[in-house]
């Protein structure tokens, strides 16, 4: 018996050597490779490794196809080249621009997944994402996991995020706390009313855009709720098409009180850049005297970017930026896009993206009959917002069975 266990001490000990041995090959062959061949070593890095490892937060619903970041890595760009991004398929020159925080990336992360599951997984068009702050490793690797696309990551520069030098941040500051105390929404916060301005006058001009003629802009925490069985930027412009929207409602006029008193002094002033076959209709209900509030949404709009590049707008944009009502009240992207879409483009180029559903809360496009079907659409069709009392929409409809 202790001739038995002797002899099976002597062969444990034999197999665990060999053990050791080939564990102390396998390690010195991935040392070796990791250092002699930088593709294995990128792969193989625990950077690489620790994204899966982490809890992720993933909303359940008939949109969520996985409940991690998908198995297809991208090489993050940051000013650098970048191997494992998809090519592109899609023909048209355009981007997804996301502004966004770096704690926002669990949020956005959610929502590329929406986007690339019901539409970019066919196009991989590209990225930008844009920040006033550098991002963070951990928002690059959260979005750049969760799309099939190059991206890219951009700073703002300061000359276009800060309030420019013609305005007083006292009277800002006093004036927003009194917006503020009379209930309008962030009218206190200048860092909301730096993104309003750089949304209307900057987002197309800074170096990682410029490149790009169409653009589609993406919040985080927003829902797509459809297939998309086209090409939105192909559409665009096979139809001559410039702007493009989803949901439309009034805004908060608390926030701004004098924009259509400028609005009606730049059309004094600049008679000959008001289009002929214009949207007025859908801003004013007696002809121009008064504002309705009318105004696209545009936490989602895909549009032409050659316009907001174009001296008409840019007029638009710097009569606006004098007045000093991005700080002094709280003049939004929206209302600032909306009334230059209505009144410098002929209406024929303004589009309602019907076969998109999507949600920003609390509000939200559901595509009824045929076409939430043929989308295969999660949404309640009984929860749309076209036809709601706040909504435009209906009222854009009927600008064009007016002419």
């Amino acid at each position: 018996m202790v001739f038995t266990l002797r002899g099976s001490s002597y062969k444990t000990r034999g197999i665990a050597f060999y053990c050791i041995l080939v564990f102390i090959i396998l390690v010195g062959t991935h040392v070796v490779l990791s250092t002699t061949h930088e593709q294995y070593g990128r792969m193989t890095s625990i950077s690489r490794i620790a994204p899966w490892t982490r809890p992720v937060s993933w909303a359940n619903g008939p949109d969520e196809t996985r409940k991690v970041p998908p198995t297809t890595i991208n090489q993050i760009e940051d000013h650098r080249p970048q191997e494992w991004h998809h090519p592109q398929l899609g023909q048209e020159n355009a981007t997804f621009v996301i502004l966004a925080r770096n704690y926002e990336y669990k949020d956005l992360a959610q929502t590329l997944r929406q986007l690339e599951t019901r539409f970019n997984h066919k196009y991989h068009y590209p990225y930008t994402f844009l920040s006033d702050e550098p991002f963070s490793e951990e928002f690059k690797e959260w979005t750049s996991l969760a799309v099939s696309s190059k991206v890219q990551y951009g700073l703002i520069p300061r000359e276009q995020w800060d309030p420019p030098s013609n305005i007083n941040l006292t009277l800002a500051d006093e004036l927003g706390r009194k917006l503020q105390a009379n209930g309008a929404i962030y009218g206190d916060r200048i860092p909301y009313k730096n993104m309003c301005r750089f949304n209307s006058g900057y987002f197309f001009r800074h170096e990682l855009v410029q490149k790009y003629r169409y653009y589609w802009r993406v919040e985080p925490s927003v829902n797509f709720f459809c297939d998309l069985n086209f090409d939105p930027f192909t559409y665009m412009r096979e139809h001559d098409k410039t702007y493009s929207f989803t949901i439309s409602l009034k805004e908060f006029e608390n926030t701004i009180p004098t924009l259509w008193n400028t609005t009606k002094e730049f059309m004094a002033e600049y008679p000959e850049l008001i289009a002929r076959d214009n949207a007025m209709a859908f801003l004013s209900n007696d002809g121009g005297d008064t504002y309705n509030l009318c105004h696209f949404w545009s936490n989602f709009e895909i549009a032409d970017m050659e316009f907001w590049r174009s001296e008409t707008y840019m007029k638009w944009f710097n009569f606006l930026d004098m007045k000093g009502g991005f700080y002094y009240e709280r003049w939004g992207d929206a209302p600032v896009h909306s009334i230059a879409a209505a009144l410098l483009l002929p209406r024929s180029r303004i589009h309602f993206f019907n076969e998109i559903g999507y949600k920003h809360s609390p509000f939200e496009h559901c595509p009824q009959g045929d076409v939430h079907e043929k989308g295969r659409c999660s949404c309640k069709q009984e929860h749309n917002f076209d036809n709601d009392w706040y909504s435009c929409t209906a009222r854009f409809h009927s600008l064009f069975s007016l002419f």
